[in-house]
């Protein structure tokens, strides 16, 4: 598989190549300078996972792997505008790549170590992801400062699946979806908790496990 890298060498080479006439000249410099800045973003953000990798924020699964993975919660929240917070997220992920594909999105990372929020911090600086927040607290401080209401929640690797999903749901506004990391060995999530806490389960990739909850008033 080509990484993204490659790929937009190859489409910047293919569009360089041609000689167009003056009418696409503009546009096809303006595609070029897209690809340009895709491959910038691309190659940063794997140089972000890299580090918290390197700090121990992240197992040593391949890094493209990584990113991968974190894509099935890009394709879930495929449709959803608004706001996503990201509970746990000091390894990076998947609320960094939900932030690169997803700059429409208002995003909040929540971790309660302040060495990983310290560390994100300076990652969403250094890629000017002006859309993310992070936000050094517990969740129930968080939730006493307001941070509830999210349009999404995302979760991998927070906690137990009853704790991460009241904890989401807690998060969560109406209508809202709950999206979260699931391992290959079979289901854990219990129909009668699910039906409690208002939700219901939706299809998703095998990857990840999704939860939408409608309004009730």
């Amino acid at each position: 598989m080509w990484s993204a890298r490659r790929l937009a060498r190859t489409r910047i080479a293919g569009l360089s190549s041609s000689r167009p006439d003056r009418s696409l000249r503009s546009s096809q410099s303006a595609d070029i300078l897209s690809l340009v800045n895709e491959d910038q973003v691309e190659w940063e953000l794997h140089e972000a996972l890299g580090i918290s990798q390197r700090l121990g924020f992240l197992g040593d699964r391949p890094i493209v792997e990584v990113i991968e993975h974190a894509r099935a919660f890009v394709t879930a929240l495929d449709g959803v505008s608004g706001s996503v917070i990201d509970l746990g997220a000091g390894g990076g992920v998947p609320g960094l790549v939900l932030a690169v594909d997803r700059p429409d999105l208002s995003i909040t990372l929540l971790d309660r170590r302040t060495k990983r929020t310290d560390f994100l911090s300076r990652i969403v600086r250094r890629m000017r992801l002006e859309h993310v927040t992070v936000v050094a607290a517990d969740v129930d401080d968080a939730i006493r400062q307001g941070h509830t209401g999210f349009d999404a929640v995302v979760a991998r690797g927070f906690g137990p699946p009853e704790l991460t999903l009241r904890t989401g749901v807690r998060c969560l506004g109406e209508p809202g979806v709950i999206v979260i990391s699931e391992p290959p060995r079979g289901d854990r999530w219990d129909a009668e908790l699910i039906n409690s806490l208002g939700l219901v389960r939706v299809p998703s990739d095998s990857r990840v496990v999704c939860f939408t909850r409608e309004c009730v008033r």
